[in-house]
């Protein structure tokens, strides 16, 4: 049965008709919505819904401000959006039937018409106003379809924006390469067998970073991303990546172990060849001669030598630890079963 709404509240109730979702309804089924909706208040501070809230309700702002955030990683609320009135909030959510994925909060105390109202649901309605339901679900089939449509077009039409944010979103912004984010996001989608990871360390890093400080380390770290952006240029495929501090590395679809090996010789024998960093200027206490760069690196075929990529990234990058520590200035190569080849 059809509830009887309060006459003080007729204006805020039917003004909820006008969103996308009953524009295209007749005038008695438009009366039948504001019939099923609700006014309620909302006071500064509290909650109008939880991230993981089942999204049940449409909203319309009458009066008041409501924010929309999220809980980052580090425990900070980060805004997303401001809903002043004569806004709709959470529709896209309504119509899809989905969960919400962040927090509706008031800045101050509001007034808003929730559709449907709090003891109803949409299943009442198909009960009871099957008609009006039935042309409820098309306008909100074709409300998702539009939107989705909408986003694309916005997408194609500003793709060199778009590709600019990704690229930003997963480089490195000290030296240019793919960061490691994109390895945990993106690069396992990319992999096309057999793929050769080499990854490398600089030796005697920390001596130089501590005769001439951090910015010294920094120029050698753009010097050698410039040799792996290179290697990439001339192969015309693969990435060239910064795992972690002063690791970095390559990676290379359709890449066998005799290229793989002959393309590690080549980026060790290139950074070697880097020009020597004067030491005229370093702290008091260094009295060595200029600093000559070399590199440790490790390398293997996935998943030739290891099919689980996680298992296989690890066990390289432990891999060239070792070397590293042993001195460094070396080659290893990483083989299924623990087995490994040194040479340089």
């Amino acid at each position: 049965m059809v509830r009887d709404i309060h006459t003080e509240a007729d204006e805020d109730l039917y003004e909820i008709t006008k969103s996308d979702l009953f524009s295209t309804l007749l005038p008695d089924e438009k009366r039948t919505v504001a019939n099923w909706a609700e006014v309620i208040t909302l006071q500064k501070g509290k909650t109008l819904f939880y991230s993981g809230d089942e999204a049940k309700h449409l909203y319309l702002l009458r009066e008041g401000l409501i924010r929309i955030f999220k809980r980052s990683d580090d425990g900070r609320n980060e805004e997303i959006a401001r809903f002043t009135p004569g806004d709709n909030i959470g529709d896209f959510d309504f119509a899809r039937g989905a969960q919400y994925d962040a927090q509706a909060e008031a800045l101050e105390d509001s007034k808003l018409v929730m559709f449907p109202a709090g003891n109803m649901t949409m299943n009442d309605l198909a009960l009871q106003m099957p008609q009006v339901f039935s042309r409820l679900v098309l306008n909100f089939t074709a409300m998702v379809a539009s939107r989705i449509k909408s986003t694309r077009k916005l997408m194609m039409e500003n793709m060199t924006w778009v590709q600019e944010l990704y690229r930003k979103a997963y480089e490195d912004p000290g030296t240019g390469l793919w960061n490691q984010t994109f390895m945990v996001d993106e690069i396992v989608k990319l992999l096309d067998a057999p793929v050769a990871l080499i990854m490398i360390k600089p030796d005697r890093f920390k001596v130089l970073v501590d005769a001439l400080g951090h910015a010294a380390g920094d120029k050698a770290m753009v010097k050698i991303a410039r040799i792996l952006k290179s290697a990439t240029r001339k192969l015309k495929r693969g990435w060239a990546l910064r795992f972690k501090s002063n690791e970095t590395g390559l990676l290379i679809n359709k890449c066998n172990a005799a290229q793989a090996q002959m393309l590690s010789l080549s980026l060790s024998k290139a950074i070697a060849c880097l020009p020597p960093v004067s030491m005229k200027d370093a702290y008091d206490g260094y009295d060595g001669q200029d600093f000559r760069f070399s590199a440790s690196i490790a390398w293997g075929i996935w998943p030739n030598d290891n099919e689980n990529w996680a298992s296989f990234f690890e066990t390289t990058y432990d891999l060239l630890l070792d070397t590293w520590k042993s001195g460094g200035n070396k080659i290893i190569r990483y083989k299924k079963a623990g087995i490994t080849d040194g040479y340089k």
